[in-house]
């Protein structure tokens, strides 16, 4: 018997089932969804939110159609987020992004998502003995681009493609091959001019990003499908200017999955057997994802998550951040708090966040500081 096989087989579904916070049976589970992990500190601290945040150099993740209204012509970013890191000490998400604007209506980026599974021990059971099988380390990665372009002053919109590649097997199988797929995002963002408010100034934001739009991923010939995390947020945010040095961001985000809801399966007798997603295809899914729970609109709504986030700015060089993200108990029972702040000395932006879970259903991220890295590389070349 193949033990290294049998721990291979529970550790990948203990890892995937940890990631989406599985504890129900009509929680909607994808392929691939490290996509959905937050990968940078600034976005973390605010209850993990950012469609309609500020542009940064992590809008690539986010909004890439903020980019167009970033006050550095380019930057690149680093981060690095530990998993599971109660349990193990090696696997984590690593990304990194980069963008530069073409002129003052449109700009490009490009980003990289690494995630490690961390060394794997495999051992075969030959003659009563245990024997050492070596380790291997299971992947997965995303590439993309984006292209960004202002329609008016205040509006502009964007396109990503993403390379996606599922690397789970084990090089001794003989169907061994990863898994690939292709995903589109589209985007848009506003951002409003100043206006009294009070006494003071403010402004408004408002953003939205359908994301992974593409075809499912197959691991097994004649094997069943998974989808990639479809993705739809939306959000908005209101800045107060209270003078030169103080302001105050509030933002609000929601978010849903564009894929099929699990429905009762039953076999031939007419026995349940349990929930399974239907099997559609990627664009007939995304349709009809706003109407297939079973249990009608109720459960359609429930299937919205919903996160609130604050950021205090001090000045150019000092933030303060803090954030909310509500999830329905029925669909993953995900609830957190979040808290981050940031600083930034010579044009480098150092972020930090950290989470900590008021649900039952550990978060795989809890208690969990996370680092990103920020160069805002100006030019001296003015925008035409």
């Amino acid at each position: 018997m193949k033990l290294k096989k049998i721990f291979y087989s529970v550790f990948i579904l203990a890892i995937l089932y940890s990631m989406t916070g599985i504890a129900q049976d009509r929680v909607i589970t994808t392929g691939v969804p490290f996509l959905l992990i937050t990968p940078d500190a600034r976005a973390a601290g605010m209850g993990e939110l950012g469609v309609a945040t500020s542009a940064d150099a992590y809008s690539q993740q986010w909004n890439p159609a903020k980019y167009v209204f970033a006050e550095s012509p380019k930057g690149l970013s680093l981060s690095y987020t530990p998993y599971l890191r109660k349990l193990v000490d090696d696997i984590f998400l690593g990304s990194l992004n980069f963008y530069s604007q073409f002129n003052e209506r449109s700009s490009w980026a490009g980003s990289i998502k690494y995630f490690s599974l961390g060394d794997i021990q495999f051992n075969e059971s030959i003659g009563g003995s245990i024997v050492d099988q070596g380790a291997e380390r299971p992947n997965e990665i995303s590439i993309d681009f984006s292209y960004a372009l202002k329609l008016s002053d205040k509006f502009a919109m964007a396109v990503a493609g993403r390379y996606i590649r599922s690397d789970l097997k084990i090089s001794t199988d003989a169907d061994a091959s990863s898994s690939n797929s292709l995903g589109v995002d589209i985007a848009g963002f506003y951002k409003g001019d100043n206006f009294d408010f009070f006494n003071n100034k403010a402004f408004l934001r408002a953003g939205f990003n359908i994301s992974n739009i593409g075809p499912k991923l197959k691991y097994d010939e004649g094997g069943q499908e998974d989808y990639i995390p479809t993705n739809l947020r939306f959000g908005t945010g209101l800045n107060f200017i209270f003078d030169d040095s103080n302001a105050l961001g509030i933002n609000l985000e929601f978010a849903k999955l564009l894929v099929p809801s699990p429905v009762a399966t039953y076999d031939d007798s007419n026995v349940f057997i349990g929930y399974r997603q239907p099997d559609n295809t990627f664009l007939d899914a995304i349709f009809k994802s706003f109407n297939d729970a079973p249990g009608g609109f109720s459960e359609e709504i429930k299937e919205f998550t919903w996160a609130l986030g604050l950021e205090y700015l001090l000045g150019d060089n000092f933030a303060l951040r803090t954030g909310y993200f509500s999830e329905s108990e029925e669909k993953g029972s995900r609830r957190y708090l979040t808290f981050g702040s940031g600083f930034t000395l010579n044009n480098i932006t150092i972020d930090v966040s950290y989470l900590s879970s008021l649900s039952k259903v550990r978060n795989p991220l809890e208690n969990t500081l996370r680092f990103s890295l920020t160069f805002n590389l100006n030019s001296s070349v003015p925008l035409d």
